[in-house]
């Protein structure tokens, strides 16, 4: 029998304990896809920080440090430079990587460590009940904002990517999303763009990666898929917002 689709070498076989509808789970494939195509499963290790990813060092099958809430791109600063032949990565959620660790992140890139940051982006808290995160929109209610977040008041969204991207420690910054099959490939392929850049000694890499919670958006899987894409989108475009001057391919 000819095996046409199987679970990646780089992810357990442990089932996945997030919400229905949620794309975590189609995010943590696309990322052990690109580790199984580059060959650097042995090599690798993943930075699971604080959110609904906590329990990843459960889903990837390869080394795995737990990070602090927020921390994780200092940790795996540290891992890097102990072990500078390993490809390391983080995985962190919008109120992690933007709110308590945005010092971390905004350091990290600035000095150009040669890290890969995969950035779930759903624009709330998924894992502590759905508060607004940095990344809330603009009138969208959240446990925190029940009247719809208000930027008189609490402030506009913070544009991750395009922050990022005004740094001169970057070589790679991407924003894709997951709502649909064309961006889910387009996901993909930024990805392994990202590991290739950290293989190539070429310093700092983010994808940004737009994502559903429906739990707390209080909407069924399809309802918000399609809530993404009607509103998530116009805020966050998709595309790449730095890209290495010369590749080496």
């Amino acid at each position: 029998m000819t095996v046409k689709f199987a679970r990646p070498e780089a992810l357990t076989e442990d089932s996945f304990h997030y919400c229905p509808g949620c794309t975590h789970g189609i995010i943590h494939r696309l990322v052990a896809e690109a580790i199984d195509e580059l060959g650097i499963r042995e090599k690798t290790i993943g930075v699971a920080s604080v959110g609904c990813s906590v329990l990843a060092y459960n889903y990837f099958n390869v080394d795995m440090q737990q990070a602090a809430h927020g921390r994780a791109p200092a940790v795996a600063t540290g891992i890097k430079r102990v072990l500078p032949d390993r490809v390391v990565f983080t995985y962190q959620g919008d109120g992690d990587l933007a709110s308590i660790g945005c010092g971390e992140i905004v350091h990290a890139a600035a000095r150009g460590e040669n890290i890969t940051v995969i950035f779930v982006n759903n624009a709330c808290y998924g894992m502590t009940g759905g508060q607004m995160a940095p990344t809330t929109l603009p009138g969208q209610l959240t446990t925190t904002s029940p009247g719809g977040r208000d930027a008189n008041s609490q402030g506009y969204p913070i544009r991750v990517a395009e922050m990022l991207a005004t740094l001169d420690g970057p070589v790679y910054i991407a924003r894709t999303s997951v709502h649909n099959p064309r961006h889910v490939m387009k996901t993909g392929r930024a990805i392994r763009r990202a590991f290739q850049m950290q293989l190539q000694q070429r310093g700092f890499s983010m994808i940004e990666v737009l994502s559903t919670c429906p739990t707390n958006w209080r909407m069924q899987p399809l309802e918000a898929l399609r809530w993404l894409e009607e509103n998530m989108l116009t805020r966050y475009p998709p595309g790449e917002y730095k890209v290495p001057i010369k590749e080496v391919r």
